[in-house]
């Protein structure tokens, strides 16, 4: 199928195309043609809109599609389709299923179950074996299969020998250990975050502090080792200092954040809403102000949407009780273009394309005549009432729902596919 873009803004900074208004044609899964204006035959697929934009596709480089185990949660199709909605041509998932995405099986199920669709679904593999923390996992045999990255998830590597190791053993191919910051021992009991809002509402408290030993320790690592590391949900005034500070020493470190923590603070707890329960949790208003702060000055790479589904029983409990985690892939550019007005569309498509794509090693994504098809379509100045009919995930745990959203994705082109 032929498929013909009509006067859309091309947004790709290291494209010679950056910045115009042109048609782009795209045959057999590739860009044919770009041009101020392209006849199209009666077979074509045309794509047009008022404020049309373009991109290279989008990554996003941590999400949960539950598969295999809790397929009732998401499976690998409905989260590949809840991504395509979002805008993203790349998702990297995470290990936390059931088994595990620990071994080169493991791996191979998820890239045979998802091949040639709209989305690459990406697996990261587990740093050690069952996600247990205590040897390390067949890391060589995945990365040989496909695996993009090596992370315990959810569940972050709490042994400083462990992750000595892991980092000691990606060096052999250039790989990067993906950490959530969180020093188990200190914040297992919390709820929410610590602070004044903790205490008001009786609730036990994860204190900062357990963010911030566990960057401290795994820079210093990443540090001796020389090695890459990627921190992922970083959500501290100080964690986002002592990455800068680590970043202007030379150590090979990369961050991401995601966007509930740039929206939300802990003093949107006080209603005990369960879908803002997630780890790390909500922070203070000055710590938000301080993420938001380094994503403009370039100290975040990247966003990472956490993408967490969970099912009705897992949320309508009790606070204490329910589960962390909130969907996030379908309402991630809305809710950003939300809380940073001000950050240019360059920089969006920089922290939504090409750096993750950079650090972690992926197939770059292109506007350029010869080049991949993998494109993102979106309407950057749109807004619109976040519903639970814009929710494509089989879960529908999202505080967006009935929020007013600006920037809306239309569609993405992959693979020979448009959805």
């Amino acid at each position: 199928m032929d498929i013909l873009l009509k006067s859309v803004r091309i947004v790709a900074p290291l494209s010679p195309f950056h910045g115009q208004t042109q048609d782009i044609l795209i045959k057999n899964g590739l860009i044919a043609d770009i041009a101020g204006n392209i006849a199209a035959d009666s077979q074509t697929h045309i794509i047009e809109g008022k404020n049309l934009h373009v991109s290279g596709g989008w990554a996003d480089v941590f999400a949960h599609f539950c598969d295999p185990g809790q397929e009732y949660k998401e499976d690998l199709s409905t989260g590949a389709i809840a991504a395509a909605k979002g805008g993203f041509t790349a998702v990297m998932i995470v290990p936390n299923t059931q088994p595990a995405l620990h071994t080169k099986t493991q791996i191979e199920y998820v890239l045979s179950k998802s091949r040639n669709g709209v989305v690459n679904v990406l697996p990261i593999g587990a740093i050690t074996k069952n996600l247990e923390g205590a040897s390390l996992a067949e890391m060589y045999e995945m990365r040989q299969t496909g695996a993009v990255a090596f992370s315990d998830g959810y569940k972050p590597v709490q042994s400083s020998g462990i992750l000595l190791k892991a980092l000691q053993y990606v060096k052999a191919f250039n790989g990067t250990v993906i950490q959530v910051p969180d020093d188990t021992s200190i914040s297992a009991h919390g709820l929410m975050h610590e602070g004044i809002y903790s205490t008001q509402l009786g609730m036990p408290g994860k204190p900062a502090i357990a963010e911030e030993i566990m960057i401290r320790r795994d820079l210093e690592l990443a540090k001796y080792t020389d090695s890459n590391i990627h921190f992922t949900g970083v959500s501290t005034r100080q964690a986002i200092a002592l990455i800068a500070e680590a970043k202007a020493a030379g150590v090979k470190v990369t961050c991401s954040v995601t966007p509930y923590h740039l929206l939300f603070t802990d003093a949107d707890m006080v209603q005990y809403n369960s879908f803002l329960k997630v780890n790390p949790p909500l922070r203070s208003q000055d710590d938000v102000e301080a993420l938001r702060k380094a994503v403009k000055e370039g100290v975040v790479d990247c966003f990472a949407t956490h993408h967490q589904p969970q099912d009705w029983d897992a949320k309508e409990v009790e606070f204490e009780y329910a589960k962390n985690g909130m969907i996030g892939l379908e309402s991630c550019f809305g809710a950003l273009r939300n809380v940073l007005p001000d950050l240019g569309l360059d920089k969006f498509v920089e922290m939504l394309s090409s750096n993750p794509r950079r650090i972690f090693g992926l197939e770059a994504a292109t506007i350029a005549k010869g080049a991949k098809a993998d494109i993102t379509c979106f309407e950057p100045d749109e807004a619109y009432t976040f519903t639970a009919a814009d929710i494509h995930s089989r879960s529908k745990n999202s505080p967006y729902i009935g929020k007013e959203l600006k920037g809306k994705v239309v569609c993405v082109i992959n693979n020979q596919q448009i959805l």
